[in-house]
């Protein structure tokens, strides 16, 4: 996919005369959604720093694969050289993202909540807070953006679209911060997608695990969901999803 022709300004505007000024992307974690948003920013033209909890050495092949746009680090140093940077490790991991690094920065979070693998969180359980607020309280001076956590990393793969394209896809964020979301818009755009903003970080509970719009908005019309099994890559087809598809998946989950 080529890059797209979107630029940065100071209100995070178009200047379509101008080329678009390229982003460095730091991981934490590089499993299936990093690798995957990895290669799209790749794509795109932008740089990618990819790091894991098992050590750079173990990426050697990942970086190989997305060429000189690529290089692996230490968390620390991914987020150090992150202009904007996502966290997508299991969320009972989330207390090792590293703070002082990320004061300031844009945090994209595509975590989710599965009380099998991460243990039980009562304030999770009990719907009193969402996991991305849990990830926002952890780094206070970080502006953090809910984002990729309902789609799966194969769909993302596939439905990037160039911008203006008829059958573009759109991803829905989350966050407190208007500047932050409007950081992650443009991203996105870059990235082949479109963008539905869904309010508040508290409102990513709307697009969590077990909602209408958790990974189904996505799915083929009519698709058999019998054989889905998301851990091993066995997903339906995918289908193009506009912002009008994810405000009514979102519309259905209760207040």
């Amino acid at each position: 996919m080529p890059p797209h022709g979107s630029c940065r300004t100071g209100n995070f505007g178009r200047c379509p005369s101008a080329a678009p000024r390229m982003t460095t992307w730091g991981l934490i974690g590089s499993g299936k959604i990093g690798s995957a948003v990895a290669r799209l920013a790749v794509a795109a033209g932008d740089d990618v720093v990819l790091s894991n909890s098992r050590g750079p050495e173990t990426l050697a092949d990942l970086v190989a694969e997305f060429g000189p746009h690529a290089r692996a680090a230490t968390p620390v140093e991914a987020a150090e050289a992150g202009d904007v940077v996502v966290v997508t490790i299991p969320l009972k991991a989330y207390r090792s993202v590293p703070v002082e690094p990320l004061v300031g920065k844009v945090v994209i979070d595509t975590n989710n909540y599965y009380a099998a693998r991460d243990d039980h969180f009562p304030e999770l359980d009990d719907g009193s807070t969402t996991s991305s607020e849990l990830l926002q309280q952890h780094l206070p001076q970080s502006h953090v953006v809910k984002a990729l956590n309902n789609i799966n990393f194969l769909h993302l793969a596939e439905l990037a679209r160039p911008a203006r394209s008829a059958d573009r896809s759109a991803l829905v964020i989350a966050g407190d911060d208007a500047d932050a979301k409007a950081r992650v818009t443009q991203l996105f755009d870059r990235l082949g997608y479109g963008t539905l903003d869904a309010g508040p970080l508290h409102e990513g509970r709307r697009f969590q695990p077990d909602t209408p719009a958790y990974g189904i908005p996505y799915f083929a019309p009519g698709a058999d969901l019998s054989k889905v099994d998301a851990a091993r890559g066995i997903m339906p087809p995918s289908s193009p999803t506009t912002a009008a598809d994810l405000t009514a998946a979102l519309a259905a989950f209760p207040a």
